[in-house]
Protein backbone atom coordinates (compact mmCIF):
# COMPACT_ATOMS: atom_id res chain seq x y z
CA UNK A 1 0.00 0.00 0.00
CA UNK A 2 1.17 3.50 -1.40
CA UNK A 3 1.09 5.69 1.81
CA UNK A 4 1.13 9.64 1.74
CA UNK A 5 3.53 12.45 2.86
CA UNK A 6 1.16 13.89 5.60
CA UNK A 7 -0.86 17.46 4.30
CA UNK A 8 0.83 19.15 7.31
CA UNK A 9 4.62 19.14 5.35
CA UNK A 10 6.27 16.11 7.83
CA UNK A 11 7.93 12.92 5.76
CA UNK A 12 5.09 10.97 7.39
CA UNK A 13 2.08 9.34 6.34
CA UNK A 14 -1.26 11.10 7.58
CA UNK A 15 -2.09 7.94 9.30
CA UNK A 16 0.94 8.49 11.34
CA UNK A 17 1.31 11.95 12.05
CA UNK A 18 -2.04 14.42 12.04
CA UNK A 19 -5.04 12.11 11.47
CA UNK A 20 -4.55 10.79 15.19
CA UNK A 21 -4.65 13.95 16.60
CA UNK A 22 -7.36 15.19 14.20
CA UNK A 23 -9.41 12.26 15.74
CA UNK A 24 -8.54 12.37 19.61
CA UNK A 25 -6.28 9.64 19.95
CA UNK A 26 -3.30 11.69 20.47
CA UNK A 27 -3.18 15.53 21.51
CA UNK A 28 -1.08 17.83 19.86
CA UNK A 29 2.16 18.77 21.90
CA UNK A 30 2.98 22.24 21.11
CA UNK A 31 1.31 25.05 19.47
CA UNK A 32 2.88 23.77 15.92
CA UNK A 33 1.99 20.21 15.89
CA UNK A 34 -1.66 21.88 16.65
CA UNK A 35 -1.26 24.10 13.63
CA UNK A 36 0.06 21.68 11.38
CA UNK A 37 -3.32 19.34 12.48
CA UNK A 38 -5.29 22.34 12.04
CA UNK A 39 -3.97 22.86 8.44
CA UNK A 40 -4.25 18.87 7.59
CA UNK A 41 -7.70 19.46 8.84
CA UNK A 42 -9.17 22.40 6.81
CA UNK A 43 -7.10 20.02 3.64
CA UNK A 44 -9.56 17.03 5.04
CA UNK A 45 -12.88 19.12 5.50
CA UNK A 46 -12.53 18.04 9.33
CA UNK A 47 -14.62 21.39 10.91
CA UNK A 48 -15.51 19.69 13.92
CA UNK A 49 -12.18 19.66 14.94
CA UNK A 50 -11.17 23.14 13.92
CA UNK A 51 -14.18 24.03 15.85
CA UNK A 52 -13.09 22.28 18.71
CA UNK A 53 -9.48 23.47 18.16
CA UNK A 54 -10.73 27.13 18.71
CA UNK A 55 -10.63 28.94 22.06
CA UNK A 56 -13.82 28.67 23.57
CA UNK A 57 -13.39 32.73 24.49
CA UNK A 58 -13.71 33.22 20.14
CA UNK A 59 -15.16 30.64 18.87
CA UNK A 60 -18.63 31.88 18.82
CA UNK A 61 -17.26 34.15 15.99
CA UNK A 62 -16.51 31.23 13.49
CA UNK A 63 -19.32 29.40 11.30
CA UNK A 64 -19.36 25.77 10.49
CA UNK A 65 -20.77 26.46 7.25
CA UNK A 66 -18.03 29.64 6.44
CA UNK A 67 -14.96 27.07 7.39
CA UNK A 68 -16.08 24.10 5.64
CA UNK A 69 -17.21 26.66 2.35
CA UNK A 70 -13.29 27.95 2.97
CA UNK A 71 -11.69 24.45 3.59
CA UNK A 72 -13.67 22.62 0.35
CA UNK A 73 -13.43 25.60 -2.13
CA UNK A 74 -9.76 25.81 -1.80
CA UNK A 75 -7.35 23.16 -2.93
CA UNK A 76 -4.76 22.91 0.09
CA UNK A 77 -0.91 22.65 -1.42
CA UNK A 78 1.49 23.10 1.35
CA UNK A 79 1.91 24.50 4.70
CA UNK A 80 5.47 26.43 5.47
CA UNK A 81 6.42 27.06 8.60
CA UNK A 82 8.33 30.37 8.66
CA UNK A 83 8.92 30.19 12.63
CA UNK A 84 7.21 29.30 15.33
CA UNK A 85 7.60 29.73 19.54
CA UNK A 86 6.11 28.04 22.62
CA UNK A 87 2.60 29.52 21.59
CA UNK A 88 2.86 31.34 18.38
CA UNK A 89 3.53 30.40 14.73
CA UNK A 90 3.82 32.09 11.57
CA UNK A 91 3.06 30.19 8.27
CA UNK A 92 2.29 30.62 4.90
CA UNK A 93 -0.64 28.04 3.72
CA UNK A 94 -0.29 27.66 -0.69
CA UNK A 95 -3.27 26.33 -2.22
CA UNK A 96 -5.33 26.82 -5.38
CA UNK A 97 -8.68 29.06 -5.12
CA UNK A 98 -11.62 28.09 -6.82
CA UNK A 99 -10.28 29.55 -9.89
CA UNK A 100 -7.24 27.31 -9.72
CA UNK A 101 -4.96 30.66 -9.07
CA UNK A 102 -2.37 30.03 -6.53
CA UNK A 103 -2.57 31.81 -3.50
CA UNK A 104 -0.75 32.48 -0.25
CA UNK A 105 -2.62 32.77 3.07
CA UNK A 106 0.43 34.02 5.88
CA UNK A 107 -0.95 34.19 9.34
CA UNK A 108 0.88 34.88 12.74
CA UNK A 109 -0.86 33.07 15.02
CA UNK A 110 -1.13 32.89 18.57
CA UNK A 111 -2.40 29.63 20.43
CA UNK A 112 -3.35 28.75 24.09
CA UNK A 113 -2.35 25.87 26.23
CA UNK A 114 -5.32 25.32 28.89
CA UNK A 115 -6.07 21.69 30.76
CA UNK A 116 -3.16 20.11 28.73
CA UNK A 117 -5.17 21.11 25.18
CA UNK A 118 -3.24 23.85 22.68
CA UNK A 119 -6.53 26.13 21.08
CA UNK A 120 -6.22 28.42 18.40
CA UNK A 121 -6.87 32.19 19.77
CA UNK A 122 -6.12 34.08 16.90
CA UNK A 123 -4.29 35.19 13.97
CA UNK A 124 -2.68 38.55 12.11
CA UNK A 125 -2.81 38.52 8.47
CA UNK A 126 0.36 39.62 6.00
Amino acid sequence: MIKNKCYCGFDKNFQDCCEPIINGVKKATTAESLMRSRYSAYATHQVDYLLATTHITVRKQYSKFEILNWATSNKWQQLEIIESTENTVEFKAHFLDTKLHKQIHHEFSTFKLENGCWFYVDGQFF
